[in-house]
């Protein structure tokens, strides 16, 4: 079978957010036999899991997208986990939506504060190569505001903005709350494979003892740079009609913010 016959590139979709497991979700879905990852082509993609297609590589065109994608064998489930994609323009969803008709979208949301504490203190790190953690602060200076443009604190912080456009165009979209996952992984990640037609307890024995393996593992965390007070109530105002706005729409209750104020996430 040709990437031409299958019905999507991507049958799997994670479109964020950014700083909320996605990459212990990709890495734990990866786990079972019927899901595919694309070989690592970085630095045209990032590893395994974030094709960007649709911010860095459109250029490329959609039958490299296909390809890239394409399983070797055809019923395995190929995943494309690009947080940038929650931010896509309803022409980007839509043309997502004509090369992934039936894919299976998940997207995971966190408090908007400490979601954007973690991003700003990864992209820190991409500006601070080769110092300690201890040599390094981020300050309510200067350079913070072009430090959270940077990042696109506020763009990936639209949680409810950025859901309504994809369900314009795809009407199962799975939605959780990092929270939930910190708390339940093992429920959780049973939902998520449920969504994606994917059962845990199906599983070839040596699939299950490698998932089970990869449950345990924490993939990515941010090095720890401290974080002054002004630059955390910054955020914290301006991010808190993101955060109500976001438990309104699902019903979802994050953390409280005093634990982030104290501990900076």
């Amino acid at each position: 079978m040709t990437s031409m016959n299958r019905e999507n590139c991507a049958d799997i979709l994670c479109i964020g957010s950014q700083k909320a497991s996605t990459s212990w979700l990709h890495h734990v879905l990866n786990a079972h036999p019927l899901t595919y990852s694309f070989p690592n082509s970085e630095p045209v993609t990032s590893t395994t899991k974030e094709a960007h297609f649709w911010d860095w590589n459109h250029h490329r065109g959609a039958d490299w997208y296909r390809e890239l994608l394409r399983p070797p064998e055809p019923e395995r489930l190929s995943m494309d986990f690009t947080p940038e994609y929650s931010m896509m323009s309803d022409k980007q969803i839509a043309e997502c939506k004509r090369l992934n008709p039936s894919a299976r979208v998940i997207y995971v949301l966190r408090d908007p504060l400490a979601r954007a504490i973690s991003a700003l203190r990864m992209h820190t790190l991409w500006r601070s190569e080769g110092k300690d953690a201890e040599q390094v602060e981020i300050s309510f200076d200067d350079g913070f505001l072009n430090l959270i443009k940077e990042a696109r604190v506020f763009e990936m912080s639209s949680y409810v903005a950025n859901y309504r456009r994809w369900a314009n165009q795809y009407d199962n979209i799975l939605v959780l709350n990092y929270e939930d996952i910190v708390a339940d992984a093992d429920s959780m990640i049973r939902k998520v494979y449920a969504h994606c037609g994917l059962d845990v307890d199906a599983m070839p024995q040596d699939a299950r003892a490698e998932f089970d393996k990869r449950m345990q593992k924490r993939v990515w965390a941010s090095v720890p740079y401290s974080v002054d007070r002004d630059a955390k109530y910054f955020l914290y105002g301006w991010l808190w009609p993101k955060r109500q706005a976001c438990e309104k729409e699902f019903g979802i209750k994050f953390q409280e913010y005093r634990d982030v104020l104290g501990s900076g996430a």
